[in-house]
């Protein structure tokens, strides 16, 4: 479908006077893209949301092996959130399916899964009709590859899932929401993200949290004169950390705790908060920008997924729980999804990143790649145990969309049937992708939510 087709189409469906009923400046194209707002949510609400819930809730990508329990580097620990909710309840090993506990590499795929600890498999006999289909030189290669050190690949500091404190999470059983967690403790972590990791000085600030102590009457266009100024990839990386910021307050504002119950606590959407965080008018018109720059994440996410759709198609790459009816059937939803993801017509390009001297634009990347690494350790300092699972899944799924989309050359030499030294995801980086791109997509969704009941108050 061409351009002009699908934004003809979008308009017919939702009639380009709703998408003002939230924010009259929240529609058009986006900044450095070439894609509009409308398009976006059309996309997302009906062909991509129902499908990435199915998805999510597939054994393969429930269950997320995580450290909690990981010290703060930077500074000294404040104690963890109290608050009932905010505790995370990990998955007993006994509900772990036996395809995803089994081997220590690369637990995604059959063949991974018949490298390493066959023996101490409940299915071991299974796995060694599935072992005997490969060379030795093909197993010793794909144990040596994925035993190698690739850090300078990753965007995001990974957990050590052999480490004793690393666990098995549900994550449909510990969902994300509002836990009650704020002040200090959770503004200093975004407060060190703002303000020591997205290539700015000191000297100039960014607009704050509504929530956060006011710098009086500072609208942010000193901030945002500067922004403009910077090169295209500093500027992609505000956008980017601003986004996912947006994105978990909606997830927030959209699960917010609305009455304690006699035991049964409810939990809804709280249309109050929402306008305190997104409302031009209580933002200064901060609100806007934070909700177009969810919109440009989603789409850097989007185009990740449609680059990787390739990596997937291989039919070495299962995504292996041992239960072959239920791994034929999420591999399905997967190609489902990418092959959606590969024909949305309005793309970004990340050819016009790090395109300049060449020595100049890996320079800019290996720093990009590093503040972005950086934030992921600040995960490890966010006291609300529940917002630190999500928090670093999130960060994660991020990170790995990043890295999938500057491997393209390797991506599009992947062997067809053995693994690839070049490129290679583990299992966490695939859960962790697919549940953050899942989060985006729920929050464009939830968008929609408080449009309608935005209305429906006026």
């Amino acid at each position: 479908m061409s351009r002009k087709v699908y934004k003809l189409w979008t308009a017919s469906l939702f009639g380009v006077a709703f998408f003002g009923l939230l924010n009259p400046e929240l529609t058009g194209v986006l900044d450095d893209c070439f894609c509009d707002i409308e398009s976006i949510d059309v996309f997302n609400n009906f062909k991509i949301y129902p499908s990435i819930q199915k998805l999510t809730d597939r054994d393969f990508f429930r269950y997320y092996k995580v450290n909690l329990k990981r010290p703060c580097p930077f500074w000294p620990d404040d104690g963890h959130c109290s608050i009932k909710d905010c505790h995370v309840e990990p998955c007993p090993e006994s509900k772990i399916p036996v395809g995803i506990k089994s081997g220590n590499y690369n637990k995604y795929s059959l063949a991974a899964n018949t490298i390493k600890d066959m023996e101490e498999c409940e299915q071991a006999h299974e796995l060694g009709a599935i072992n005997s289909t490969l060379s030795n030189q093909s197993k010793e290669a794909f144990e040596d590859w994925a035993r190698h050190d690739d850090a300078q690949d990753h965007f995001c500091e990974l957990d050590d899932e052999t480490s004793p404190d690393a666990e098995y999470v549900d994550l449909l059983l510990n969902p994300e929401r509002y836990t009650g967690y704020k002040g200090p403790s959770a503004w200093r972590v975004w407060n060190s993200i703002y303000e020591e990791n997205c290539f700015k000085p000191r000297s100039v600030y960014r607009p704050l949290n509504p929530l956060a102590p006011s710098r009086g009457d500072d609208d942010g266009e000193a901030f945002y004169n500067w922004l403009e100024g910077l090169c295209l990839e500093k500027r992609v990386f505000y956008r980017l950390i601003s986004g996912l910021h947006s994105s978990i307050n909606i997830h927030l504002c959209a699960e917010y705790l609305l009455d304690e119950g006699w035991g049964k606590p409810v939990w809804g959407p709280n249309v109050n908060e929402f306008r305190h965080r997104f409302d031009p008018a209580e933002t200064k018109g901060e609100g806007t920008r934070r909700l177009k720059n969810l919109y440009f994440l989603y789409l850097i996410e989007l185009r990740a997924l449609s680059k990787v759709a390739s990596y997937f198609e291989r039919a070495i790459v299962n995504l292996y729980t041992g239960n072959a009816q239920e791994d034929s059937v999420t591999k399905d939803l997967l190609m489902q999804i990418l092959n959606e993801a590969k024909n949305f017509p309005m793309h970004f390009d990340e050819r016009s990143m790090f395109a300049g001297h060449k020595i100049e634009a890996k320079t800019l990347k290996e720093e990009f790649r590093l503040h972005f690494k950086n934030i992921s350790r600040i995960m490890d300092c966010v006291g609300c145990s529940k917002c630190r699972l999500w928090g670093k899944l999130q960060t994660q799924g991020l990170g790995t969309a990043l890295k999938i989309l500057f491997s393209e050359n390797e991506i599009k030499n992947l062997p067809e049937h053995s693994p690839s030294k070049g490129f290679q995801l583990t299992r966490q980086e695939i859960v962790a992708l697919l549940n953050g791109f899942g989060r985006l997509s729920t929050s464009i969704k939830e968008l929609h939510n408080f449009r309608t009941l935005l209305k429906d108050q006026r």
